[in-house]
């Protein structure tokens, strides 16, 4: 792997450039486990409402009785050398009782409601609680850019104390 010539972003860089890619990238991988039958992961549709990711399976899928059971999940964008990892809470919604403001900017941003669909679907909400990323090895050191939900050297609006 060519890592020569790789500037290493600071975490407000980094911060930056992960929330842009959660709002214009389209897929997420989702990790979830069983306790008897180990990990089980796959990728979905995602989408950002700037706090949180949601996703859409379908009610009787082995991803929704997963995080029924164990809702901690881990998140990963689809780019192997631009890594982004979300780990959360899984929150379930069913398709009935989603909030009508996350099924329609879902359906919005896909052009699919499952709600529509025939069989029922679990809307699955993740807010991020660790987020990780880097860009190859060089920027290893620094991955963690969220900790305990708060983005990590967020500088506060311009016009409120910093609370340092």
């Amino acid at each position: 792997m060519e890592t020569e010539g790789i500037v290493c972003r600071q975490t407000p860089e980094r911060v930056r450039d992960t929330l842009g890619r959660l709002v214009t990238e389209r897929d997420v991988w989702m990790s979830t486990a069983h306790p008897d039958h180990g990990p089980h992961q796959l990728p979905l549709w995602f989408l950002w409402d700037g706090r949180a990711v949601w996703m859409c399976t379908s009610a009787t899928s082995v991803t929704a009785r997963n995080v029924r059971n164990e809702p901690r999940v881990r998140l990963a964008l689809p780019d192997t050398f631009d890594v982004v990892l979300l780990q959360g809470e899984a929150e379930c919604f069913p398709d009935e009782k989603v909030p009508e403001g996350a099924a329609e900017a879902f359906a919005g941003k896909f052009g699919w409601d499952p709600r529509v669909e025939e069989g029922s679907f679990l809307y699955v909400r993740v807010v991020p609680r660790t987020v990780r990323a880097w860009r190859g090895v060089p920027e290893l050191r620094g991955r963690v850019i969220m900790r305990d939900g708060r983005w990590l050297d967020q500088r506060p609006p311009i016009g409120l104390p910093s609370r340092d």
